[in-house]
């Protein structure tokens, strides 16, 4: 009885401990960004060097995942989940965005690897991340700094409508933590 009993509470220390930990490490989705706001303004550099704006995104609805960048095996491996959906998401007439604050160049070789034609939007002094209260300081990890620095963003799932306001947003509780890319499709299909 003393040994089932201490396996009890050790179980829920456990399971106390994973709570707490989830909670304070969760992020809450900043309110600039909940459903129903419209997408803040913002400017960033696409993949071509041209200075593009989140209000260039009007017209159809849109995806945009914040990434931190190639080096993450979370962020490589959502991108391949997203590239099954890829064509799914675009018959409907919608355009997929990956804001990175990393070099367009690596990151652009991530989807050319998949064979998938997104966007690519470089947020390289994270001012993007800063406005939208996305910065993970100190979220890169030790092995990448030198060439990557301290900070990077917060992996952010948005969907926005046509009329440039946000119907879906995702802010990873932790690192690994992405939406699966059925309910990306599924709130691309709402705006419809």
């Amino acid at each position: 009885m003393d040994i089932l009993f201490a396996a009890v509470v050790i179980a829920s220390l456990g399971l106390l401990g994973g709570w707490y930990f989830l909670k304070k490490r969760a992020r809450p989705v900043p309110d600039d960004l909940k459903p129903g706001r419209p997408l803040p303004d913002f400017a960033a550099i696409d993949e071509d060097g041209n200075a593009v704006r989140s209000a260039d995104l009007r017209g159809a609805p849109s995806v945009l995942l914040f990434v931190r960048g190639n080096w993450c095996p979370f962020c490589s491996s959502q991108v391949r989940n997203l590239t099954k959906y890829y064509k799914d998401i675009v018959d409907l007439g919608a355009k997929l965005v990956l804001v990175t604050p990393k070099p367009l160049q690596t990151t652009r070789r991530v989807a050319e690897f998949f064979d998938v034609e997104f966007d690519f939007w470089l947020d390289e002094s994270l001012a993007i991340a800063r406005q939208l209260d996305l910065v993970h300081t100190a979220g890169v990890p030790s092995g990448s700094k030198a060439e990557y620095g301290e900070d990077t963003v917060w992996p952010t799932a948005l969907v926005v409508d046509a009329d440039g306001k946000i119907v879906f947003a995702n802010l990873s509780k932790f690192i690994a933590d992405r939406p699966d890319p059925k309910h990306l499709l599924a709130a691309i299909r709402s705006t419809l």
